[in-house]
């Protein structure tokens, strides 16, 4: 599906009229851009050029039960140990035919009861899921349906933690799958500083903050009023709901980091966490859907490299593109000086290792929890020995530009990690 996704570039002097998404990849497209009937939701990129085939009135021919005989014994088997911190979301995303994100959840509302809780009609829930899996823009290296499913699975761990789960209600394990499922729909594989240099009109709308989380919250709305999945609910919890996931997808925002992490550091202090409290159910939910976003360096190497790969990918990829139109390169996104060992030791050095310590403290050093950080500390060795050598022998020397390398970088670091997005 093409990834439309233009905006104006406004410079002294100088007027740049298109800047078409399209250039971010190679795809050859046809001329059916823009002859197809708008629809009447346009808070989606994709669904402004190109209508759903669900809202022509076609249904998905896919089995909508999870263990239908379509369905291969290999994707099957993944499911019965989905709960597994070392599960493969790319292999099972080619297992279901890159219906990744639809199959597995369908399999955990079934799994959790929440089909039966909430009495949630079936076709009417695949449909939903359907929407929100083509919203996200399958030409994007990283933000994809595919990382999608792997955060909503990441998040089906946490909310297994015993520190957690016997505290959570129907309401807040459905709460926390939809927004790890939906968390970065219609990403347009460009970070919120380039929306807002090229005055795009998102930036324009949400006043320049959380530019992006707000679009990801307001396109899932826009998809749960369109495919009335909540309908018969009361408006009163509906409404409940809205806000809910809104605050759940705008926790994501990296730049909220410090903020979020401050707060958990404060409660685990003080001890005053009492998960009795909705209240703090969903500060914690919140906590955990910002570690399963960012997990990716937790992850045993070989996902953990290609997630990598594929964010710096999409760095670079912005990068080239702010080159093109005479724009500075943002953070992060210049392959010549910018490489991904030293990305990612930055992101887990200021980012993910402070978040994953204190979720660790949370849970009282689960077994999960040592898990993750064993890899995340064997995953910042592979990537250490992989800096090239002047970077190594700076690091090693404790000074230099690259002493983050070393764990030792500056405030002004840690900003520029931030500044990346998500790695």
């Amino acid at each position: 599906m093409p990834n439309v996704f233009a905006c104006w570039v406004l410079k002294p002097h100088t007027f740049y009229p298109f800047i078409d998404f399209r250039l971010l990849n190679n795809t050859t497209y046809s001329g059916e851009i823009g002859t197809k009937k708008k629809v009447k939701r346009l808070l989606s990129f994709q669904r402004y050029f190109h209508a759903s085939r669900l809202l022509r009135g076609i249904i998905p021919q896919a089995p909508l039960h999870l263990l239908d005989e379509d369905y291969l014994g290999q994707a099957r088997h993944m499911l019965s140990k989905v709960g597994m911190w070392d599960f493969d979301i790319f292999l099972f995303d080619r297992l279901t035919n890159g219906n990744s994100l639809v199959t597995l959840l369908c399999h955990l509302f079934n799994s959790h009861g929440l089909i039966h809780h909430f009495k949630l009609d079936m076709v009417t829930l695949h449909r939903f899921l359907v929407m929100v899996q083509e919203d996200y823009h399958s030409q994007n290296p990283y933000h994809n349906a595919v990382h999608a499913a792997d955060v909503t699975q990441a998040m089906h761990c946490y909310l297994k933690e015993p520190k957690l789960a016997s505290f959570l209600t129907p309401l807040d394990i459905m709460l926390g799958l939809l927004a790890a499922a939906a968390h970065d729909v219609d990403h347009p594989g460009v970070n919120q500083p380039f929306l807002i240099k090229t005055n795009h009109h998102l930036a324009n709308l949400y006043q320049n903050m959380s530019v992006l989380e707000n679009h990801h919250w307001r396109s899932t709305i826009g998809m749960l009023r369109e495919s009335r999945l909540l309908a018969h609910l009361p408006k009163e919890m509906t409404q409940d709901i809205e806000q809910q996931l809104g605050s759940l997808i705008l926790a994501t925002d990296i730049n909220r980091q410090n903020e979020f992490l401050t707060r958990l550091k404060a409660h685990l202090h003080n001890k005053d966490l009492r998960l009795e409290n909705a209240h703090d159910r969903h500060f914690m939910l919140q906590i955990a859907l910002k570690c399963a976003d960012i997990c990716n360096p937790c992850r045993i190497w070989e996902m953990s490299k290609q997630w990598s790969e594929r964010v710096c990918e999409e760095f670079y990829r912005q990068g080239e593109l702010e080159q093109k139109f005479e724009l500075e390169i943002s953070p992060l996104c210049n392959q010549q000086k910018d490489s991904i060992p030293s990305i990612q030791i930055g992101f887990m050095s200021y980012i993910v290792e402070p978040l994953f310590r204190e979720w660790a403290h949370f849970t009282g050093n689960s077994a999960l929890s040592e898990n993750m950080l064993g890899h995340l500390a064997h995953n910042k060795a592979q990537w250490k020995s992989l800096l090239p050598r002047q970077h190594r022998s700076r690091g090693s020397s404790g000074s230099g530009p690259d002493q983050d390398h070393a764990g030792q970088g500056t405030e002004s670091e840690e900003q520029t990690a931030r500044e990346g997005d998500s790695p």
